[in-house]
């Protein structure tokens, strides 16, 4: 099973990277499954129905979600209606789900989205959450598990790297929106701490830089805008599955200028 991730698709420059790109990449890389984070997918702040419908018509199976998750209300009905999820550990009644299992052609996979603490809203013990559904998936067969874990804190990120290599296939970091260099294979579990934005690159985290400079240089905020005009990136991860462990993975970083980066993870055994 050879399934990909993209992490924060970041406004519409993060839409055209993957309107030009995932059909190519799919058929070039013979990818089964494609997971993508939503969370500032429209305007920066979460998704509407109108871009959702894009992003899985443009090759998208399943899309994850994070602190900007409820930005736009028009998320709600849509965690009921289509393959969107919410961090799992957000306090029972809350509206969604952040696990879905799917089948690829015959195998099971399974796609866990949780969210971190520091510098979060509200939500229950990412580990033990994490650690309690990973234990009633593989009870119910599934071997092949995705985790996006949605932190801030990379410490919070490697907690829960230690916490269940071995367990899962693969554990990847978004929130960031800029990527880390420690792309790696231990006892099986393919771990990234974060992979980086798909979006505007000559900014500050996708976003224009005039708002984000007089914040830190005076202190006043403001909204964040997306750029109109960019120069872009796409940033994915691709996994290859078997009996529940990863056996390799590689990341690749495509510039709009037509540079393309590949770094394959090392093992660690």
């Amino acid at each position: 099973m050879k399934i990909a991730f993209i992490g924060d698709i970041v406004g519409r420059p993060g839409r055209s990277m993957i309107k030009e790109h995932l059909t190519k990449l799919r058929r070039e890389h013979e990818i089964d499954f494609v997971i993508a984070n939503y969370e500032n997918a429209s305007h920066g702040f979460g998704v509407t129905l109108k871009n959702a419908q894009e992003l899985f018509a443009l090759g998208i199976d399943v899309m994850s979600g994070g602190n900007h998750t409820w930005d736009k209300k028009e998320i709600e009905p849509l965690l009921e209606s289509m393959p969107l999820l919410r961090p799992h550990n957000y306090p029972e009644g809350v509206k969604g789900t952040g696990c879905k299992v799917f089948d690829i052609a015959g195998e099971k996979l399974a796609v866990l989205n949780i969210m971190g603490h520091y510098g979060m809203p509200y939500v229950d013990n990412a580990f033990r959450c994490a650690r309690d559904t990973v234990a009633h998936l593989k009870n119910d067969g599934v071997n092949h598990i995705f985790l996006d874990f949605h932190a801030e804190a990379s410490s919070e990120k490697r907690a829960m790297m230690m916490l269940l290599q071995g367990e899962v296939s693969g554990i990847i970091g978004t929130h960031t929106h800029v990527g880390s260099d420690d792309f790696q294979i231990a006892k099986g579990t393919a771990y990234l701490t974060d992979i980086g934005l798909s979006g505007c690159r000559d900014n500050v985290i996708g976003m224009d830089s005039k708002v984000p400079l007089e914040r830190f240089i005076t202190g006043v905020s403001g909204r964040f805008e997306v750029p109109e005009k960019c120069r872009k990136i796409l940033q994915i991860a691709i996994m290859t599955f078997d009996e529940g462990k990863c056996t390799e993975a590689f990341k690749l970083k495509i510039f709009d200028d037509g540079r393309v980066f590949r770094t394959d993870a090392w093992c660690e055994e």
